[in-house]
């Protein structure tokens, strides 16, 4: 299959990109390239430096699918410049949309987020719940959702919302839940805790691009949204699972984030997915990257310190 991949060198499409090009796939990557670009050169690879906002029609030629990750994420990098935010994760989408449909792309596979759901109550959280976004990148998603619904009827569309991800990726991220907290446990001897109490669902990155490659190969599945997340832990328990592998003091402080919700994964797991991997390898795979010193640590880790490195407040 030919595949564009939006957000291609970022910390999941890193170790997506990859993993398409082994199993045969021709690719092409669009991305600004913000954050670096770590793929490896192949005859099967074109990378396109480009913003999402500015994708030309002629890019999607022949393409079969789309695997769109490119957007601002998480929080405080939204709240930088909600402007950008809104142009990137919502305004582009529609354009990607509407553009794929033109050229005759089959399908569009979104990553979306599990946090489009707020703060909920409820045990499990399944996909027919009500959303109810609390911040400025939440709603980005839940809109953008929305508008790649809009279109199902013409294009297959697949919005995947994945839970936290954690594990190791060339772009690396240190500034999400298990890779933080185990990151300070190796770095500093202590892990601080904001709050503790608040449950957040986690997906190992090998089994998130894994989710990816499986609609890819099942084009046939229902349109819709889908829960990617199969490990609902607290911030502490996250916490306590990092000292059994580095010995490090637990310090808990105080949170103002108030984010708490667990996903039901049934409806993924009932079109054949099986997860194959978890928060504990997670935290062993960055323990052993850390005492082999091939764990890269620097602001562009950190996506909002980089943000402000680039600028991009301002952008």
């Amino acid at each position: 299959m030919k595949i564009l991949v939006t957000g291609g060198c970022g910390y999941k499409g890193s170790v997506l990109i990859p993993k398409l090009l082994k199993e045969g796939h021709k690719v092409i990557n669009l991305d600004t390239q913000w954050f670096g670009n770590h793929l490896k050169d192949s005859p099967n690879l074109i990378n396109i430096k480009q913003d999402i906002r500015n994708l030309n029609l002629e890019t999607l030629k022949d393409v079969d699918s789309i695997i769109h990750l490119a957007n601002i994420a998480n929080d405080p990098a939204v709240v930088l410049n909600p402007t950008l935010s809104w142009e990137v994760n919502v305004l582009a989408s529609q354009q990607l949309a509407d553009k794929a449909i033109r050229a005759g792309v089959r399908q569009i596979i979104y990553a979306s987020s599990g946090s489009v759901y707020g703060v909920k109550n409820e045990p499990q959280v399944t996909e027919d719940l009500e959303l109810v976004p609390i911040s400025v990148y939440n709603k980005t998603k839940m809109v953008a959702e929305r508008v790649f619904l809009s279109y199902q009827n013409k294009i297959k569309i697949h919005c995947i919302r994945p839970a936290t991800v954690c594990g190791i990726s060339p772009r690396m991220r240190l500034d999400v839940a298990v890779n933080l907290l185990t990151y300070q446990a190796l770095q500093n001897g202590f892990i601080n805790v904001l709050g503790g109490s608040q449950t957040r669902p986690n997906i190992h990155i090998k089994d998130m691009v894994n989710i990816y490659c499986h609609f890819l190969n099942n084009m046939n599945i229902e349109s819709g949204c889908y829960n990617a997340g199969f490990e609902n832990i607290s911030i502490l328990d996250i916490a306590k699972k990092v000292q059994k592998y580095i010995k490090a003091e637990i310090v808990i402080k105080e949170s103002n984030d108030p984010r708490s919700y667990r996903q039901d994964s049934s409806k993924l797991l009932k079109t054949g997915f099986k997860p194959l991997y978890g928060v504990d390898k997670a935290i062993e795979e960055i323990k052993v990257a850390f005492e082999n010193n091939l764990l890269k640590q620097d602001d562009s880790c950190y996506t909002v310190k980089w943000m402000k490195s680039l600028n991009l407040q301002n952008y």
